[in-house]
């Protein structure tokens, strides 16, 4: 099985778990917990920052020492937006489920930015149609570089079966702006129906005798979480089942500017 493949457990409490010192590199931090009604998660962010993410179904809140109250409303990822709850560094955050939950812990750096613990609600997300034909896919911005935030950048794509999307592909593995930013990046990944998979590929320029320092190729189940550390990254949704993924993005900067890759980027003006 790849390196870059993290399979979540099938139980509950924490089934996922990515840190930089798992993942062997600087940023990026993912844990996902599925918890039974009644069952909670908690953490402390020390000198990191977190975005929660009510991925589904609802839950009981507090974080910095305030009570938030009942969150969360969908209760599949394929259907609405989510509620989610930024948490700056140096705060304790809990979340007790209500009903069946899916919680994703989204974290990166802290860097002293003094912001405040707030609640992110659907109505606040925006929505974006990206891709033309059968590259088409449905964007919700749940942390972008628009709103505040110290390194984190947090989406969600769903991708239609048949479709592809992170396409043409393009990557972010260079600190060298204004012409691309370096983040990390994971997917977590779901499926509808859930027995379905799709297909990842993670990868990097070849070099002149056509040889590649990274070229992975993933079949994702419903779960998987995908960690790309540098290159091109695309997804192949099969037909008849859509994919859902959760993008958590950081890196030394907050911008998301990308390279295409020049052999596939004609696609762009097709």
């Amino acid at each position: 099985m790849s390196k870059l493949l993290v399979k979540a457990d099938k139980g509950h409490g924490r089934v996922a778990h990515v840190t930089p010192q798992i993942a062997g590199w600087t940023y990026v931090g993912f844990d996902l917990h599925r918890l039974k009604p009644g069952e909670s998660a908690s953490g402390k962010t020390d000198d990191r920052e977190v975005c929660l993410v009510f991925v589904t179904g609802k839950g009981n809140a507090t974080a910095g020492g305030k009570d938030l109250g009942l969150l969360g409303e969908r209760m599949s990822p394929f259907e609405g937006k989510p509620w989610s709850v930024y948490v700056p560094e140096g705060s304790d955050w809990s979340v007790t489920a209500d009903t069946e939950l899916e919680l994703a812990a989204c974290s990166a750096p802290g860097l002293g930015g003094g912001l405040a613990v707030r609640v992110i609600r659907p109505d606040d997300l925006g929505q974006e149609v990206r891709g033309k034909g059968t590259n088409t896919r449905y964007v919700t911005n749940i942390l972008p570089e628009g709103k505040p935030a110290d390194s984190l950048l947090v989406v969600e794509v769903i991708t239609p079966g048949g479709h592809t999307s992170s396409y043409p592909p393009h990557k972010h593995d260079q600190d060298n702006l204004p012409a691309e930013s370096y983040l990390e990046e994971t997917y977590y990944h779901r499926l509808n129906p859930p027995q379905g998979f799709a297909f990842q590929r993670v990868y990097t320029d070849a070099d002149k005798n056509g040889h590649r320092a990274l070229d992975e190729a993933m079949a994702i189940e419903d779960g998987d979480v995908v960690l790309v550390p540098k290159g091109y990254h695309p997804c192949a949704a099969c037909h008849g089942y859509d994919l859902y993924y959760l993008n958590v993005m950081a890196g030394p900067k907050r911008t998301w500017k990308f390279h295409n890759a020049p052999e596939h980027e004609w696609l762009m003006k097709a």
